[in-house]
């Protein structure tokens, strides 16, 4: 019998408005989308490259809470690529706000980062050390 295995992985981010976020995420950092749960939509499932990012909707913006106003400089979502220039380009170009530029991190990634309509932060990174990201 095979072990049990993880075979994916969904964060959850909390945002003011579950329409204009999808629309966000698909028109400037390449994500899609089928459809929004509830009347009116308060919930939605985004994927990209076979990972997803869900969006839930609140009423009340106190529970946004990007997480670089708790840690300086933490993200709220990484996503792993396998090469983070050209996707750099490729959000630039779509006109996704880049948080901060490429560089190279001393734990071994080439990232960068977006901000997303609720502040957000969203980074990409391409393993290009000895570490992981």
């Amino acid at each position: 019998m095979a072990d049990a295995k993880i075979v994916g992985s969904a964060p959850i981010l909390l945002v003011k408005n579950v329409v204009a976020s999808a629309n966000y995420y698909r028109d400037k950092v390449g994500f899609n989308y089928e459809r929004f749960w509830g009347e009116p939509p308060g919930f939605c499932i985004l994927h990209r490259d076979g990972f997803h990012l869900m969006l839930k909707q609140v009423e009340d913006s106190k529970y946004i809470v990007p997480h670089y106003k708790a840690a300086e400089n933490m993200w709220n979502v990484c996503f792993w690529v396998n090469d983070a220039d050209k996707l750099h380009s490729e959000l630039k170009s779509l006109g996704a706000k880049i948080d901060y530029g490429l560089c190279d991190q001393p734990y071994g990634c080439r990232e960068f980062g977006i901000q997303d309509l609720d502040g957000y932060d969203i980074a990409f990174g391409q393993d290009v050390g000895e570490s992981d990201c």
